[in-house]
């Protein structure tokens, strides 16, 4: 009798664990004022956490309570780099303010299409984030590079990354297209995590 009534009890603090833990994480927004902030990756702590976008909108992007460096970074931009301390259940509102890099297209660029699933990954040339699959996954939007030798990885937590070294011509137009495998956080390598992270010089 004693145990009848144990086990549906253990069932319900089971159930009931997610949302305490909700309740106790603090969510970050952010305050953007154009379209290239609105893509830009944020990390924090080093960890790269999706899309300023979908921080805002798709996808709620909850944080445990304390304190966090908030890194966000844009193609042609300045890392916007925060330090931050949440509260319990608060909303944060960070404003970017992110400063443009003069940027010098390159001669008679190779123009690069990328179908990859999931869309929301990372896209990194030569170890530099370059934006989002969705930013250069359709006819009218490519990802143009200086002809030569490229280093391409992409890479989202949660997925085994794809990387692979492409040689491009002067005015080339190549598309790349792959599904990323689901495997562990660990494995998205260290663009997208803690460990060796590189940061754009």
């Amino acid at each position: 009798m004693f145990t009848r009534k144990i086990v549906p009890l253990v069932a319900l603090c089971l159930l009931l664990l997610p949302l305490a833990a909700q309740a106790q994480s603090a969510r970050l927004k952010f305050d953007t004022s154009n379209g290239d902030e609105k893509k830009a990756g944020v990390w924090v702590d080093g960890q790269y956490m999706g899309s300023v976008d979908e921080a805002n909108h798709d996808r709620k992007l909850m944080v445990l309570p304390g304190k966090h460096e908030v890194v966000v970074r844009q193609a042609w931009y300045q890392d916007f780099i925060a330090a931050i301390t949440l509260e319990p259940g608060e909303t944060h509102t960070l404003k970017l303010v992110m400063e443009k890099i003069p940027v010098r297209v390159p001669e008679d660029p190779a123009r690069m299409r990328i179908v990859v699933y999931p869309v929301r990954a990372a896209v990194f040339v030569d170890d530099q984030f370059t934006g989002l699959v969705n930013e250069f996954n359709d006819s009218g939007k490519w990802l143009l590079l200086a002809p030569g030798q490229h280093k391409i990885r992409i890479a989202l937590p949660g997925y085994q990354p794809f990387e692979t070294i492409v040689n491009l011509l002067p005015n080339q137009k190549m598309k790349m297209e792959t599904n990323l495998m689901t495997g562990s956080i660990t494995e998205a390598g260290s663009l997208v995590s803690p460990e060796g992270e590189k940061r754009p010089e």
